[in-house]
């Protein structure tokens, strides 16, 4: 057993700006409320709720394209509503942090399709806006159907797609650590100075993805770099993940192979100049709970009439690149070498999994590790789980919405702080500083730090400009 026996445990709500999400199926519940997704009220709602369970954050995924591999076309997709439609993550941020004072955002976007700045500008404002909550999920895409939409041929090769992200974050920490100085703004109005000159700095980058040459129109947020979180499991993917990431997101299987994964991310972090604790680990569950262990189980057996199976394989056909539609539920399916999520289509290397497998793992219309019990029950079953593996938290998705969430704070969130694992109170302080205890800032060893301006440098920023952007 790992030594995190006083450890507090992260938690997340793990959502979509869309109706199907993880569980695939459940909108059909008659209780289940995702089909008003695309009103405001149901994302206000939800931070309220969040933030009474103390919940770190709102985790919201978000793709670039639609799931089109099963059966060739979109036509199971568009009927269960899988991820489609779907909306703009971002757009739900100002809203719920205007009621709201303590919930972080983790917002996904795929960096494949986004210009640098335009990016990095609209999350340093979102950082200003939420007073230090905003997280960015650093994604690089794997549907070919996104990479078309865009109007490009087709989907980049998966190592091309990691270099093209190095020298994004490259160029986004230029923006958000190397142009302005903490003490550039002074606000003097006697003197009509609000920002001293000397103190903002053009950048100047000239890459093989990406140019840039001039000054970041957005001056420090409390983060400056929002709190970056990533889920590369693959050699490139965990290469990247542990250079860059604050926050990781893992895939679960057993505790032996997730405790084994996170060794891996720990010991790669050091060998990149890193702490081992510098990276928190996320692993996704989902939950259904009750009053009692049999009522818990009711519930469950109730969700199983609602939930689909078929979706949650369509989903999975576009995450490993080929289309299970055409095998038969009792054979097994064959590796293939795709260029879609690595480390998913692994498993069909290392062991033998039929259509039957993946459908009975997709019960509940998803593939995540399922907890039902009591309060009492699953509290005990998630604090061995972090034990036993060493992982940081979790990313809990919805079931049936709102009632999954109001169900695990009522339920779950008091017997995990009876237990002593859980906050009572929210910690002060920017999202940064709540999950790590140590400021507002990226950390000396991170990267960043080589991109950040030096303070109280008195060249003029016109001196950094050419006459041309002058």
């Amino acid at each position: 057993m790992t030594n995190n026996i006083h450890k507090k445990i992260i938690l997340n709500a793990f959502d979509m700006n869309s109706v199907g999400h993880i569980n695939h199926g459940l909108w059909t519940h008659p209780r289940d409320e995702s089909y008003r997704f695309n009103q405001l009220n149901y994302w206000t709602e939800l931070a309220q709720t969040l933030e009474t369970g103390l919940f770190d954050g709102l985790f919201i995924a978000d793709i670039t394209g639609v799931y089109d591999v099963y059966q060739n076309g979109i036509d199971l997709t568009l009927k269960e509503s899988i991820q489609l439609p779907s909306h703009d993550p971002s757009t739900l941020v100002s809203a719920m942090a205007a009621v709201t004072k303590n919930l972080g955002f983790g917002i996904t976007v795929n960096l494949s399709y986004e210009s640098p700045y335009q990016f990095a500008r609209r999350f340093s404002s979102l950082d200003h806006l939420t007073q230090g909550r905003i997280g960015w999920n650093i994604v690089t895409g794997y549907l070919d159907s996104a990479a078309k939409l865009v109007g490009q041929a087709g989907l980049k090769d998966h190592d091309l797609r990691y270099e093209q992200a190095e020298e994004f974050l490259e160029l986004a920490y230029k923006f958000w650590e190397g142009s302005w100085e903490d003490d550039a703004i002074i606000i003097d109005k006697e003197n009509r100075i609000f920002t001293r000159p000397e103190k903002v700095h053009a950048i100047q980058h000239y890459g093989k993805f990406y140019q840039s040459q001039g000054v970041f129109q957005v001056s420090p947020s409390i983060q400056r770099t929002p709190v970056l979180f990533q889920a590369g499991a693959s050699p490139k993917g965990l290469e990247f993940a542990t250079k860059h990431s604050e926050a990781m997101f893992i895939g679960a299987d057993t505790p032996e192979k997730v405790k084994a994964q996170v060794e891996k991310i720990r010991a790669q972090t050091i060998a990149q100049g890193r702490h081992a604790q510098d990276i928190k680990i996320l692993v996704g569950i989902s939950v259904v709970t009750a009053e009692t262990d049999a009522l818990a189980q009711e519930k469950y057996n109730e969700y199983l009439k609602y939930a689909s199976p078929e979706a949650g394989l369509a989903h999975f056909s576009s995450s490993i690149g080929f289309d299970l539609s055409k095998y038969q539920d009792s054979e097994t399916i064959p590796y293939q070498k795709s260029n879609s999520i690595v480390s998913v289509n692994q498993r069909f290397k290392e062991n033998k999994v039929t259509i039957a497998d993946l459908k009975a793992q997709h019960a509940l219309g998803g593939r995540y590790p399922l907890f039902i019990g009591s309060g009492a029950s699953v509290a005990e079953q998630l604090i061995h789980f972090i034990d036993e593996t060493g992982i940081d938290g979790f990313n809990l998705t919805r079931t049936v919405a709102p009632e999954s969430h109001h169900d695990f704070i009522r339920y779950v969130i008091p017997e995990l702080q009876q237990r002593g694992r859980y906050k009572t109170e929210y910690a002060q302080g920017s999202l940064r500083h709540k999950l790590f205890q140590q400021g507002d800032r990226l950390s000396k060893q991170h990267p960043a730090q080589q991109f950040r301006c030096h303070q109280h440098a008195e060249t003029s920023t016109l001196s950094h400009l050419d006459k041309h952007t002058a």
